[in-house]
């Protein structure tokens, strides 16, 4: 009872500590990430670990800086400049909007006029709530910027954290093997081995699907004529990737307010650019997930399926992974599927 009262405790103050520990649970999780390239660095070569660990922590800091580079250096300035713009963008929306009221009225000339200054009404207050937004998005870059001190505060102690614990790894799995018995250690080592390698194979997956995304929009932007086309082919990659939200979230109010800006030919320009990216991703994404996550094709496309349909957005991402943990558990013996008639 008291061993049982014991590990709710702990269990307690880890969940409690968990918020304040992200840095360092991204520093493990990455440091488990890593493992096999150093093990394989370390064979090879028959490196000594510092100097394994050191190859591939370097290796890893510059694909990181020049990601970080990318992002903030290109990036950042096409937002601000974007930010500068944003206003008069939501106010040509809310334009729109009137003159698609006025043309209404010219074809309703039997409608009271109450219900016309109704609409009008209405039309003011979201001008008024977009031009809000607008002022609300720009004060909300301005707090991101300031926030960049504490970001690299907490990126410091991830690379450090990184650092030390890919070289105390080893010392650390053993203290774990102190407390468990041999054939628990056989079935959790299985499982976390195949585990560390669908994890690999999902983030490349999803990696891959993000980097055909972006350069089908930016090339679907240029071909448009859009004005900062990698800033917006980059919103449309982030949208993409979060739950629920999609391309679509993007592509098709901009196309349909640019129709009704008079604009078709950008309208429906963008409306096919998400057909494009929406069909072409449905078409590689079972292929890939199957690849890249050690799965096969009908496993990945019936589990991409099912998790959309149950789950929505996020189901995309939950379905593969239990999938995953099954296969895991089933092949470390945890499952047993004999079924006997």
């Amino acid at each position: 009872m008291k061993r049982w009262l014991l590990i709710v405790l702990l269990l307690a103050v880890g969940v409690w500590l968990v918020p304040y520990s992200v840095p360092l649970l991204l520093a493990l999780a990455t440091a488990l990430l890593l493992e096999p390239s150093i093990r394989r660095l370390q064979q090879t070569y028959r490196l000594k670990r510092v100097h394994a660990v050191t190859a591939i922590f370097s290796l890893f800091i510059v694909i990181v800086g020049v990601l970080l580079y990318v992002l903030i250096v290109i990036f950042v300035e096409q937002v601000m400049a974007l930010s500068q713009k944003l206003p008069a963008f939501l106010s040509e929306a809310t334009k729109v909007l009137d003159r698609l009221i006025q043309t209404w009225q010219s074809y309703s000339s039997s409608i009271p006029p109450e219900i016309i200054e109704s609409l009008e009404r209405g039309v003011n207050t979201g001008q008024q709530m977009l031009l809000s937004f607008a002022s609300s998005l720009t004060q909300s870059l301005v707090h991101y910027i300031a926030a960049v001190p504490a970001f690299l505060i907490h990126f410091l102690v991830y690379i450090v954290a990184l650092f030390l614990i890919c070289l105390d790894l080893p010392r650390l799995k053993q203290g774990v093997r102190r407390h468990l018995s041999e054939r628990t250690e056989q079935r959790l080592g299985m499982i976390v081995t195949q585990l560390s390698k669908a994890a690999v194979g999902f983030i490349k997956a999803q990696f891959l699907l993000s980097v055909i995304t972006f350069f089908i929009a930016l090339a679907g932007l240029v071909v448009l004529g859009i004005d900062y086309a990698a800033l917006m082919a980059l919103v449309i990659v982030i949208v993409d990737i979060l739950p629920i939200l999609g391309t679509g979230s993007v592509l098709v109010p901009w196309g349909i307010i640019s129709i009704a800006n008079g604009d078709k030919a950008l309208g429906i320009g963008l409306i096919v650019l998400f057909v494009v990216i929406t069909l072409v991703r449905r078409i590689i994404e079972p292929k890939v997930f199957s690849t890249n996550l050690g799965i096969s094709p009908l496993a990945a496309l019936v589990s991409v399926y099912l998790g959309f349909q149950l789950l929505g957005f996020i189901g995309l991402f939950v379905g593969p992974v239990v999938v995953i943990l099954v296969e895991a558990l089933a092949k470390a013996g945890v499952i047993r599927w004999t079924i006997k008639l």
